[in-house]
């Protein structure tokens, strides 16, 4: 059989992280083991009645049977910017200033698409969800790294980025609360990162992925909410953790109208439409009752308090999540990342995902997906304490 050559953009491209993870895994469920998985992002709880009822619903509609226009249907973009009002009192343009997307990791790559050229550079978080730099790979960008770390509330420190790099800097990507560190930014952070991109004139785009997990009652903030934000940047907000629908593959982009247009541009050629059933009901998520959006919020606080107790119980030493369905936790001395997260798996039979699959400032750590019952989360602390690594 002939074999075709990939292209260059193919070849590019960065190792997906999770693939080999899941590989690893599955190995040891075929052996017959009992895994508990807490190392991908998964939401676990169903998809609130309500909004499934609405889907059902409008999949009977003839119109919901055709193409739907490309760029989305305007009661939706209507529907986000009356969210967006209500939730955050910022005013949105639903018109010039939203773009419905193909679930957010499509419009977080595609940002790259439609701002970089080869060279260009964009400022990545370290460490930081691994698809921004499958989307640079692909712009063929160049890309400098922003360092997260623990005593900075994992928070990038802009004076230590170089001025050639600012100087460079095309676009800047942030996401708060922050996967994979579970830490939170403040108004005040970002008004400060406001402050650098018209300095440098780049742009902006933070990723808004778990906008409603946040504890302690402290709300997360949205980009938005800082002035001027809308003058250099966009926001990407996902249905698929607030409301538990991430195989619905549903978002939207809010903010800058260049940007907004570019990406419906890209999306125009990529996409033909999105059912428009799936549109209707994410508009009755978006503006229907909240009250099991709450629920999803409350058990995931829930679940964080039980965990971090349980840590405490067997030694492991670790700040609680600020926000996210993750925890971050360091790994103990004489172990790399990646060594610790396989003897979890081989001895605990429990998976998490090591922190450098994240960024070289990810080693050290792991990432635990707050993502099944509590009992089932104790239950893999209990196993990891069995092992006798910590010490109480």
């Amino acid at each position: 059989m002939r074999e075709f050559e990939q292209s260059d953009m193919l070849k590019r491209l960065p190792e997906q992280f999770f693939a080999k993870l899941v590989k690893k895994t599955q190995s040891i469920k075929e052996q017959g083991h009992d895994v508990i998985v807490m190392g991908q992002g998964n939401p676990d709880l169903p998809t609130p009645e309500h909004i499934v009822a609405a889907l059902q619903e409008a999949a009977e509609k003839p119109r919901n049977h055709k193409y739907t226009p490309f760029q989305g249907f305007q009661y939706l973009k209507d529907s986000v910017a009356e969210f967006y009002q209500r939730e955050y009192g910022v005013t949105v343009d639903p018109k010039t200033e939203v773009a419905i997307l193909f679930g957010a990791k499509a419009g977080l790559v595609e940002l790259s698409q439609c701002l970089l050229n080869p060279g260009d550079l964009a400022l990545l978080p370290d460490p930081g969800y691994p698809d921004y730099m499958s989307g640079t790979a692909m712009a063929d960008a160049d890309t400098a790294f922003m360092p997260l770390l623990r005593e900075n509330g994992f928070l990038p420190d802009y004076s230590e980025i170089s001025q050639v790099d600012l100087e460079r800097a095309k676009l800047m990507f942030l996401n708060y609360p922050n996967n994979p560190t579970a830490a939170t930014a403040t108004k005040e952070f970002f008004d400060e990162t406001i402050d650098l991109a018209n300095a440098h004139d780049f742009c902006v785009v933070h990723d808004f992925a778990y906008a409603t997990i946040g504890f302690e009652e402290q709300k997360p903030v949205s980009f938005l909410q800082s002035a001027g934000a809308k003058d250099v940047g966009v926001e990407i907000y996902t249905l698929s953790k607030a409301y538990s629908m991430a195989g619905w593959r549903i978002a939207f982009a809010v903010g800058n109208p260049s940007v907004i247009e570019s990406i419906n541009l890209v999306q125009d050629h990529m996409y033909v439409s999105l059912f428009g059933a799936v549109q209707e009901a994410a508009a009755e998520a978006l503006n229907g009752d909240q009250t099991a959006a709450q629920y999803l919020v409350d058990t995931y606080a829930n679940r964080q308090e039980r965990f971090i107790a349980a840590l405490d119980r067997i030694g492991w030493e670790a700040d609680a999540p600020k926000g996210t369905f993750f925890a971050w936790l360091p790994v103990p001395a004489g172990y790399s990342s990646e060594e610790f997260a396989d003897l979890l798996l081989e001895k605990a039979h429990v998976v998490v995902a090591p922190g450098n699959g994240f960024g070289s400032k990810g080693e050290g750590y792991v990432r635990v997906g707050l993502l099944d019952s509590e009992a089932r989360l104790e239950e893999a602390v209990e196993r990891i304490g069995r092992l006798g690594i910590f010490n109480k």
